[in-house]
């Protein structure tokens, strides 16, 4: 039950009771309810500044956790940007090195992933951690390009070596007739004594001088291109197209072993030797085009000559004599 207050009265000399009206009421609950919420309120705010809400916890949860996967993600990234250097490096310096190919210039490796419009579609969607995103998305694309561009650099590799083992096949490295003890070459390239003109005269190729019937061999992979039978000049001749510019020729040949059209591997027996057209004793005339020039042969007797039966060759193939045709 509320307590009944009094105040003194001076006029009257006597105690009157207080009557309290409604609007007085109203307004100290009003009072009161305004301090509890301006309490409340501050309380807290005071609250709010040592302590976290459970939904601004659970957001800083989430923003260590994204920061943990976005770390572990740019980790891996950086990883493999590692690893695909290390393989840029070894197509560059070593692969195409050994291939005789020019590496990858750096600025197409380096170059930029489409134009300054690339993410507009993200920004214009307001999405939370958009700057995050586009990081991600614009490490993404580099490594993108320089995979496709690795991947593009390895096919043109195998490709080169590829071609590289054709081409190897197709160098005229050994020497046309079995010659162990190197007593066959009778005659160089350069300028000989002409065996009828009997006057120095350019000789385009080397003579190796044998008995007839003699097997001759293909000095490299190619096409038989030629396979005729001159009365005179070469008599019977053999071309063989080897492909990357290479090219030999088989004269004065006693008969052929091969037809025109067919391919044939670096050793396999294309025909004997022989005595035919402008010639002056049984031998085998050879020669070695690249590009359509004449060469000299016995600069290409390597796959089957050590060092010092080479110089011999070298030292055999100088001396000035006569050639035995044409």
């Amino acid at each position: 039950m509320a307590r009944i207050k009094y105040y003194y009265d001076t006029e009257t000399c006597k105690y009157e009771r207080i009557k309290t009206s409604t609007w007085d009421v109203i307004l100290n609950v009003l009072s009161i309810l305004f301090l509890t919420l301006a309490m409340a309120v501050g309380l807290l705010l005071l609250g709010g500044s040592y302590f976290e809400s459970p939904r601004e916890l659970m957001l800083r949860n989430e923003v260590k956790e994204m920061e943990f996967y976005y770390q572990n993600i740019e980790a891996e990234f950086h990883k493999l940007e590692k690893q695909l250097a290390s393989m840029e490096y070894r197509d560059d310096n070593i692969y195409r090195a050994v291939l005789g190919a020019e590496p990858i210039d750096k600025g197409v490796r380096e170059g930029g992933v489409g134009g300054s419009d690339r993410f507009e579609d993200i920004r214009s969607k307001n999405i939370d951690h958009e700057e995050v995103i586009i990081k991600l998305e614009e490490m993404l694309g580099r490594l993108k390009r320089k995979v496709y561009i690795e991947s593009k650099s390895q096919d043109d590799v195998v490709a080169l070596a590829e071609n590289k083992e054709k081409l190897f096949a197709a160098i005229p490295a050994i020497q046309p007739v079995a010659n162990k003890e190197l007593i066959a070459l009778a005659s160089g390239y350069g300028m000989r004594i002409h065996p009828v003109y009997k006057v120095f005269k350019m000789h385009t190729g080397v003579d190796f001088a044998a008995s007839i019937g003699t097997p001759i061999y293909a000095t490299a992979d190619g096409v038989i291109d030629k396979a005729e039978v001159n009365f005179s000049g070469y008599g019977k001749v053999i071309e063989i197209d080897h492909g990357f510019g290479y090219r030999t020729r088989y004269a004065h040949m006693h008969g052929f072993a091969v037809r025109q059209g067919q391919h044939v591997k670096r050793g396999d027996l294309i025909g004997y030797v022989g005595d035919t057209g402008l010639s002056t004793a049984p031998h085998l005339h050879y020669e070695v085009f690249v590009n359509g020039a004449h060469v000299n042969p016995v600069h290409y007797f390597f796959n089957d000559l050590n060092a010092s039966e080479y110089e011999k060759i070298i030292e055999l193939a100088s001396i000035e004599n006569q050639s035995l045709g044409m």
